[in-house]
């Protein structure tokens, strides 16, 4: 599923990590919204945009594996479905966030990383900020994407995308 969020790959001119130690998330939580979901590594598509979870009901959230494990320094990206043609999807309430909400990503080396919400943006996809949710960061941050606003019946799309722009908070070891 190609296009569904706009601007991945567009910017995406750093080399994925070379750096075989990094731990991939296995699990999100996010208490407020009661999202509690396995994650999935994907890349890129061949066309260049950024992989997705299946569209399917019941699918897991995805973490673009490009980039930055969640507690690595630099931007770590979870993707996910807002609906599916069954209903709603894995990240169906996070535009309801709100600055300060928790969400704790848990990694395959038993390290529970705690990050706050900054904020919950909607963008067109033509207006996407490539830049502030794929570019580099000197601190470890967190971006949540989804499909969002209004709905394209004859596109099939989503014509927006919302951003959950998080910052860490703890590491924590199991």
């Amino acid at each position: 599923m190609s296009g569904l969020f706009a601007g991945a790959g567009e910017t995406d001119t750093a080399a994925p990590s070379v750096d075989t130690q990094r731990s991939p998330p296995v699990h999100l939580d996010i208490p407020r919204i009661g999202l509690h979901t396995d994650v999935v590594p994907v890349g890129l598509n061949p066309d260049g945009t950024v992989g997705v979870p299946a569209l399917v009901p019941g699918a897991p959230a995805a973490w673009y594996r490009n980039l930055a494990s969640p507690g690595d320094p630099g931007p770590a990206v979870l993707l996910g479905h807002f609906d599916t043609y069954r209903g709603p999807a894995v990240f169906y309430r996070i535009h309801e966030m709100r600055p300060g909400d928790a969400v704790e990503v848990h990694r395959a080396d038993g390290r529970t990383i705690d990050f706050a919400v900054d904020s919950v943006r909607t963008y067109l996809k033509t207006e996407f900020p490539s830049e502030a949710v794929y570019g580099p960061s000197a601190e470890p941050v967190l971006r949540l994407l989804t499909c969002g606003g209004a709905f394209d019946r004859d596109r099939r799309t989503y014509l927006s995308n919302v951003v959950v722009f998080a910052s860490l908070k703890a590491v924590r070891e199991r």
